[in-house]
């Protein structure tokens, strides 16, 4: 069973092992959000809500949403937004990238791989691009609640492994919670409800099972229809 705990909450006196999401007093160790308890080596607790906040080093999917020169301003569905500078682009342009051609490269509403290069105490947030920066060659973005994250991927990768094997996509995480997959659209169809359903059923004992039980039954019925 999963222990939810809010803010407060005594967890352990083992304060060595206090980790993400709790705090020590007094030699005791106890919640700082509200959320579900994991004790696999530290003790930590997993957030079960709030919003996306960006962190030295996290790869992420961005959103542009506007271009104000050097910078693309990119949304990280986080409450802050983030700036990718023209510089960051250099040894892919052809051309030296001003203003009036920003939006050859990157315009509203493309998507971006991105990493969180820098986190001022102000918020402003610096960003780099990944090598493969782009997701405009077709497929799909889905979203789910970053904390979710964890429980898509899967023990030692175990989870999206699966999907990947099992869905025929290629799938994409991002820290943030926002999911790219690249497949034909009824594999697409079936990642996306699965990873739904992932996210939705994530606090629940058995999942991998359960998942890998609706996969099978799943590509066994479309053999049978397949067959007529």
């Amino acid at each position: 069973m999963y222990q939810v705990v809010v803010p407060g909450d005594f967890l352990s006196e083992e304060t060595k092992r206090a980790g993400e999401g709790t705090y020590v007093e007094e030699g005791k160790v106890y919640a700082s959000q509200y959320g579900i308890v994991s004790e696999r080596g530290e003790i930590k607790v997993v957030s079960l809500s709030g919003k996306y906040m960006p962190s030295n080093g996290d790869v992420v999917i961005g959103k542009i949403t506007a271009i104000s020169f050097p910078f693309w301003i990119v949304n990280l569905a986080s409450p802050y937004e983030a700036r990718l500078h023209v510089s960051a682009l250099s040894g892919i342009a052809r051309e030296k990238i001003e203003f009036g051609n920003m939006s050859e490269y990157l315009d509203v509403d493309d998507l971006v791989v991105v990493k969180v290069m820098d986190v001022n105490v102000l918020m402003k947030i610096e960003l780099a691009l990944q090598e493969d920066f782009e997701l405009r060659r077709g497929g799909r973005l889905i979203e789910i609640p970053h904390t979710k994250v964890p429980r898509v991927i899967g023990r030692s990768g175990s989870m999206i492994k699966m999907l990947k094997e099992k869905c025929n996509c290629f799938i994409f995480i991002a820290k943030n919670g926002r999911i790219w997959i690249r497949g034909k659209e009824e594999d697409m169809d079936l990642a996306s409800t699965v990873i739904l359903k992932i996210a939705r059923e994530s606090h629940t004992s058995g999942l991998t099972d359960r998942v890998a039980e609706f996969l099978d039954s799943f590509r066994k019925e479309k053999e049978r229809e397949l067959r007529g």
